[in-house]
């Protein structure tokens, strides 16, 4: 049969008086975080990928970055 809009709206109002406006505020904020974060991240491995880095690139990089870390430190 499916679930009319009366009922529907039943079951929105009930949700609400259990959990409160707040609460349901701040899961929405934090699913709604937690989508994009993952989205961004799915987007992240998506442009690294096509551009695999060879071996010598990453020790470049591994001996850049603790060079600079050593010149922090001084």
């Amino acid at each position: 049969m499916g679930i009319g809009i009366w009922q529907a709206l039943i079951v929105l109002l009930i949700i609400v008086l259990l959990f409160g406006t707040k609460r349901l505020r701040n899961i929405g904020s934090d699913l709604g975080s937690a989508i994009k974060g993952f989205k961004k991240s799915v987007n992240d491995d998506s442009e690294t990928k096509p551009q695999e880095k060879t071996n010598d690139q990453v020790e470049h990089q591994q001996q850049s970055a603790a060079t600079r870390t050593d010149h922090k430190d001084q």
